[in-house]
């Protein structure tokens, strides 16, 4: 094999790929051209089983015609024949066997292109059975071809939805909560620590301290009380 013939194998090849990729990008349209192409040989077909229906017809009439011609003559002869007209008699009876040469024939002939014309008709009808066949295959693998096609997307979308990005975006609210709770606390922290709140501690201690002083004075006075009015008493009695 030469360069050039390689060369020319090999861009077939392409071409072949080439066209397989469009193809298959575009499966309507060649489910549309298939149809189209079985559409215009149906016509084909259509019109040569109108041919052969036309002879088996243009047959038919033909040999009823001879049939026919053959019933008169058949009438005729023996009336020629009664009546002395042996001339007459004897070209009926030449008509009347190229007649039923011409019978035989025909009913022949009829008998073969009717035949055919059923044939051609059941191929007719099962051309055009082909024909919905598969213009209910290209509706059902479309339909099968875009739920395919919807499926793979769907999946390529959940692809992209990572665990693991759902978990950092937890994360991340989790911290900005414990953050916030935080900086919550630390405002509490901070405002027992401030100088006012130590203050307000000193002053509460002071204050309890003063009561404290005050009531052991307030005890320490009613006893007092209690023993010198005792004392009092023990007087009187002497």
């Amino acid at each position: 094999m030469g360069f050039f013939d390689r060369l020319s194998n090999v861009w077939r090849g392409f071409l072949s790929l080439w066209v397989s990729d469009i193809e298959n990008r575009n499966p309507e349209a060649v489910y549309e051209s298939a149809i189209d192409e079985r559409v215009r040989k149906h016509r084909e077909l259509k019109k040569a089983v109108s041919g052969i229906v036309y002879l088996r017809n243009k047959l038919s009439t033909e040999l009823e015609t001879k049939e026919r011609s053959l019933k008169e003559v058949m009438t005729q002869l023996p009336i020629a024949i009664e009546d002395g007209e042996d001339e007459v008699a004897l070209v009926l009876i030449q008509k009347k066997d190229e007649l039923a040469t011409d019978i035989e024939r025909l009913s022949h002939e009829l008998n073969k292109v009717s035949d055919q014309a059923e044939e051609a008709k059941s191929g007719l009808l099962e051309f055009q059975g082909d024909i919905q066949k598969l213009k209910r295959e290209k509706d059902q693998m479309l339909a099968a071809k875009a739920n395919a096609e919807a499926r793979i997307q769907i999946q390529e979308t959940l692809d992209g939805l990572s665990t693991d990005a759902d978990v950092k975006a937890l994360d991340n609210v989790r911290e900005h909560i414990d953050k916030l709770k935080a900086e919550a606390d630390i405002g509490s922290e901070l405002q027992g620590e401030s100088l006012d709140a130590k203050l307000a501690k000193i002053k509460g201690k002071a204050a309890n301290s003063s009561a404290r002083a005050q009531l052991s004075e307030m005890k320490r006075q009613m006893d007092a009380r209690r023993a010198s009015a005792a004392e009092g008493g023990v007087k009187k009695t002497i």
